[in-house]
């Protein structure tokens, strides 16, 4: 199955089966790579999946911002995040991934519902429709920072972060912690404490909480995370 593995050996692992699946990680196949993930698959047996996304919506609840505040989830994935904000009666939230096969898992989930959601099919560290993307209040992020290894990708990750979040807007990144996997899904990933984050964002930014959250996989394996709340305060 999809795997978050910490031996260094790591086979490419794209499903529960491994059939049919693309395992090209050039930057300009990862769209084709992360498809490969969510086709054909149930999501519930992918390694990252979460039947509800307590401790993102745990930090969100925290920011006390109003239901039409601005959010914006990067590299969502088919998260069930995005349903429980929905039905909580969030009404403006831009949710975004280099596949559109993933977002599609989504959509054919909430429905109709899905009309009252910005979708945004594209790549963080090369973006171009994200570009034209108004201000956030809300930039949230579980588990795609990590897999920005190169020095030149984390830059720009950031220099999108920093033009989109406005003053006084909120920034959750939730990444492998240090303890945590070497690799995911056959890539190397980089992991980060709170400090290591809190360098990445600079000083105009202020850490509100952090803590450790140990993930659980669908195979029964643990993955350690470090989960962050961050206020910008210039």
């Amino acid at each position: 199955m999809s795997s978050c593995n910490t031996n260094k050996k790591e086979t490419t692992s794209c499903s529960i089966t491994d059939e049919g699946c693309k395992t090209s990680t050039t930057k300009e196949h990862l769209d084709e790579y992360w498809c490969a993930m969510y086709t054909d698959v149930d999501i519930t047996k992918l390694g990252w999946y979460e039947e509800k996304s307590s401790p993102s919506l745990e930090l969100i609840k925290k920011t006390k911002l109003a239901k039409d505040a601005k959010q914006f989830h990067v590299g969502a994935g088919a998260t069930t995040l995005i349903d429980s904000l929905v039905e909580g009666g969030f009404t403006n939230l831009i949710v975004n991934d280099i596949s559109s096969c993933a977002l599609n898992k989504i959509k054919n989930r909430i429905g109709e519902k899905q009309e009252a959601v910005a979708w945004i099919v594209d790549d963080l560290v090369n973006p171009t429709a994200l570009e034209n993307m108004p201000k956030v209040d809300l930039w949230n992020d579980r588990a795609v920072l990590h897999f920005f290894t190169k020095e030149k990708d984390q830059e720009a990750y950031f220099n999108v972060l920093n033009t989109k979040v406005k003053k006084n807007g909120f920034v959750i990144l939730s990444v492998f912690n240090l303890e945590g996997a070497t690799s995911c899904s056959g890539l190397e990933v980089k992991r980060y404490n709170a400090a290591m984050l809190q360098e990445k964002l600079g000083k105009n930014y202020q850490l509100l909480e952090k803590f450790n959250h140990i993930y659980t996989m669908p195979n029964g394996e643990d993955r350690p995370y470090v989960y962050t709340l961050f206020r910008r305060i210039v």
